[in-house]
């Protein structure tokens, strides 16, 4: 009984330091979410371009230095994007990125880093991705982030056709 109440205070005084470092804007930590948004895909074929929802996982870890914060993440995202020949049905992100507090709450970020896009039959092909976002805690261990990202896949899985892609996404994560 004792050793269950000894566990239970603990993890209850971790969950507590945690909530008050995230309220309080210590942005070091884990985190993991969802995100949801728009692809608008253009291709170096005439007429061959298509847009519409994407949205995925995200996780990551951050680390606070004072005034600005660096870290890495993963995203993996669904979609169905028809480009005639082919479906663009998912991207993944392997990133970095830096921002700057412009308060305690509201990180002001750049990120970049490899990005992968995967389509139904003309497989997948590996390029890059640059962009920026605006992320903001709104509770304990609770952010909301809007980023937007622009993709490059160039002669995609040697096929000679060049494809961009920007991406507008609304991120919610959990900040453990």
């Amino acid at each position: 009984m004792i050793g269950r109440l000894a566990l239970v205070t603990a993890a209850s005084t971790l969950a507590a330091g945690a909530a008050m470092a995230q309220s309080s804007g210590n942005w070091t930590g884990f985190y993991g979410g969802v995100q949801l948004g728009y692809i608008d895909v253009d291709t170096s074929v005439s007429g061959v371009d298509g847009d519409g929802a994407i949205g995925g996982i995200i996780l990551g870890y951050d680390y606070d230095l004072g005034d600005w914060v660096v870290g890495g993440g993963f995203d993996y995202d669904w979609t169905n994007i028809d480009l005639g020949p082919a479906t663009v049905e998912d991207v993944w992100r392997i990133k970095a990125r830096a921002g700057y507090k412009v308060n305690p709450q509201g990180l002001l970020y750049g990120v970049g880093g490899y990005a992968d896009a995967g389509t139904d039959n003309l497989g997948s092909d590996d390029g890059w991705f640059i962009g920026a976002g605006y992320e903001q805690i709104v509770a304990p261990n609770v952010s909301i982030a809007g980023e937007l990202l622009y993709h490059e896949f160039n002669n995609f899985n040697s096929s000679s056709v060049d494809v961009d892609a920007t991406t507008l996404q609304i991120r919610a994560a959990y900040r453990f």
